[in-house]
């Protein structure tokens, strides 16, 4: 039953999301409590249970997931990201300008969606395709795979931020190594890019679209762009060192200072107080409503991570490898199994924050069985998952359509370029991070 109750529930959450095209904060609420039932549990101990699951799981991330969104919604609505990009670009150089984009797109993918970033930079992919001579179609990729190795394993984007919490993983050692898995993965996307992208043929009918933005970034320094994405990171990369158990920095006032400023809730406040200075000469009427559409951006996240939480809570209650015989006798093992999960369902139903949501509370029981005990292990754990989870992005997932209609590729070019891509990428950061797992 408990084979059966799980199973059901996964199936239930492809099918619903993906055939009816249900949210997943209901698909979700549906599988946990379908699940309990089915697990014998009372309808009390269903709701109890859920509701201890999704408090828990909220309580961690809810403020990040909203002070995130209000740096990502500043961001945008400045031009700070166009302004982010063009300095990387100075800095890389107009002979490897779809290098830039990429790295330009792993950047403002950190607190910024893929979908948004696609979107808000792909004018300067064909810009800079006039400019240089070089396909449209090798800079689309290049951004989208850039944007793409962010979103999946770098928080504060919000599905690592939900998995960590979800799993109990260090954040600061999650975006530590996430960085050193993201970035190598990101080049890989730049090197496929090159290489098929001069290859696939551009659909020259496609309308393109410039997002409007409230502010001219020339206006503001490249230093104060890069602050509310610096500042945070900064902070809760410095709080897991300090907490270090070999005490870096002791145990001292200086400690406690570093500790508290690097909690994510507080490094993302500072992060925000950043993103404000942006937009400081902005009359008050053009940017009124900006905190207020980031909140609702960042509701539907947090509610999907809750539910998330919630029915992780359910499986919590029973063991789960006992009824699937799932075991491993190494840690790489765990990883190559929780890597599975996660593709299994990113290819199914589409959406890479699901999968990430959706597989950690599935593994979050398993762990122990796995061995995956230790901090580093549940951070190498967080990104396996992230790996599964970008493996791979087709004809079922929004971030597809969004690479695809922007950067006028055919179905069939974009699933040549951008699809394989995604393959690529995800199998190769599974190989960093079992890597890590032998270094570390």
């Amino acid at each position: 039953m408990v084979l059966v109750a799980l199973l059901g529930a996964i199936l239930f959450i492809i099918f619903s999301t993906v055939r009816f095209k249900i949210h997943p904060v209901f698909s979700l609420t549906l599988a946990a409590i379908g699940a309990g039932f089915l697990l014998g549990m009372s309808a009390t101990d269903i709701l109890k249970t859920m509701g201890e699951g999704l408090g828990k799981t909220l309580s961690n991330i809810a403020l990040v997931i909203a002070f995130g969104s209000v740096i990502g919604i500043y961001l945008e609505k400045t031009g700070a990201t166009q302004l982010l990009a063009n300095t990387i670009l100075k800095l890389v150089g107009n002979k490897k300008s779809p290098l830039a984009l990429n790295l330009a797109g792993f950047v403002i993918s950190i607190p910024v969606f893929c979908d948004s970033g696609f979107i808000i930079l792909s004018p300067l992919n064909k810009a800079l395709s006039k400019k240089s001579g070089i396909s449209i179609l090798v800079f689309a990729i290049a951004l989208s795979t850039g944007l793409y190795a962010a979103h999946v394993f770098v928080p504060p984007t919000p599905g690592p931020l939900a998995a960590a919490a979800i799993m109990e993983a260090d954040l600061g050692l999650v975006l530590i190594l996430g960085v050193l898995v993201a970035l190598p993965v990101s080049l890989i996307g730049f090197l496929w890019a090159n290489f098929i992208g001069k290859s696939l043929k551009e659909d020259q009918t496609t309308a393109w679209v410039n997002h409007e933005v409230s502010g001219d970034h020339t206006k503001i320094r490249p230093l104060f762009a890069f602050l509310p994405l610096v500042v945070p990171i900064a902070l809760i990369a410095l709080k897991s060192i300090v907490n270090h158990p070999n005490e870096p920095f002791g145990d001292g006032i200086f400690f406690g200072i570093l500790d508290f400023l690097g909690n994510p809730v507080v490094a993302l406040l500072l992060g925000v107080f950043c993103a404000f200075g942006l937009g400081r000469k902005i009359p008050s009427n053009a940017k009124k409503n900006w905190v207020p559409e980031a909140l609702k951006q960042a509701g539907s996240i947090v509610l999907i991570t809750g539910a998330g939480g919630a029915f992780g809570a359910v499986l919590r209650t029973v063991d789960i490898t006992e009824a699937f015989h799932i075991s491993s006798t190494s840690v790489y093992g765990g990883l190559i199994i929780v890597f599975a999960i996660a593709a299994t369902l990113k290819t199914a139903q589409g959406s890479s924050t699901v999968a990430i949501i959706t597989t950690s509370a599935i593994a979050a029981p398993l762990l122990s069985s796995f061995d995956l005990v230790s901090s580093m292990d549940k951070a190498l754990s967080v990104l396996a998952i992230g790996a599964g989870a970008m493996t791979v992005s087709h004809i079922n997932d929004s971030y597809f359509w969004v690479v695809s209609q922007f950067s006028g590729m055919p179905v069939k070019e974009a699933l040549k370029g951008h699809t394989l891509a995604t393959l690529f990428q995800g199998v190769v950061a599974m190989l960093l991070i079992l890597l890590l797992s032998v270094l570390l």
